[in-house]
């Protein structure tokens, strides 16, 4: 059977990476979160003061960028790759409101993007992938195989993200969550390098009102289509 390139591309919060975890298990397919590559980068610009809910330090992060070496390594138990920040594992501090509020920005800047953009190529050469992000059907694989758009509610994936919080004990309002979505969205769109578009190939799938189970049978059938 030969294998495709899978991208997946959305708003946040519509459960991109738990699909394309999914996928990536029941095809035997490697899993690549990009969003974790982003994440992990605004908690360095966090953790070194490079960035902050009033300031960027462009020049700064694009300084740092050659002493930023990410990796993904597998979790046997947990049964997925975790983000390694110079040899730290640190897949927890990453998932907070706080790298949250600040991801969107970092994103914006265009030598970073290009950096990242090259791994994921990398990744992606020998095919058998499941990637998820926000430019990955439009700028890191156009010619992927199959491409997906995920959509939902800014409202309905406040309260999933409100509710992944809270069942990890972090302390949040479900105002403040909503803010964060909608101020990603707006960032993640207007931004002028790689704003998240939908691919014009790409399938849209609004899970508003999807259950994980029904997603994953939607997507799994386009899939043996295109394979």
């Amino acid at each position: 059977m030969k294998k495709i390139t899978i991208a997946i591309d959305g708003f946040s919060s519509t459960g991109k990476s738990t699909l394309a975890k999914q996928l990536a298990a029941a095809l035997g397919y490697v899993y690549v979160d990009t969003g974790a590559m982003y994440r992990a980068v605004a908690f360095f610009a966090v953790q070194h003061h490079l960035v902050s809910e009033t300031h960027l330090d462009k020049a700064g992060l694009i300084a740092e960028l050659p002493n930023i070496n990410l990796r993904f390594q597998f979790n046997t138990t947990l049964g997925f790759a975790e983000m390694y920040l110079n040899n730290e594992n640190i897949e927890t501090q990453i998932r907070t409101i706080e790298v949250s509020r600040m991801v969107s920005k970092v994103a914006e800047v265009s030598e970073l993007r290009a950096k990242l953009v090259e791994q994921q190529q990398a990744m992606g050469k020998d095919k058998g992938i499941v990637m998820d992000g926000r430019d990955i059907g439009t700028v890191v694989f156009p010619e992927a195989e199959l491409k997906l758009f995920m959509n939902a509610s800014s409202k309905t994936r406040a309260q999933r993200r409100f509710d992944e919080l809270s069942e990890k004990g972090q302390h949040v309002t479900f105002e403040e969550v909503l803010q964060n979505v909608e101020e990603r969205d707006y960032i993640d769109t207007h931004r002028d390098d790689s704003p998240l578009v939908k691919a014009a190939d790409a399938i849209e799938i609004d899970n508003s009102a999807m259950s994980k189970t029904e997603q994953f049978e939607l997507v799994l059938k386009l899939v043996k289509e295109k394979v």
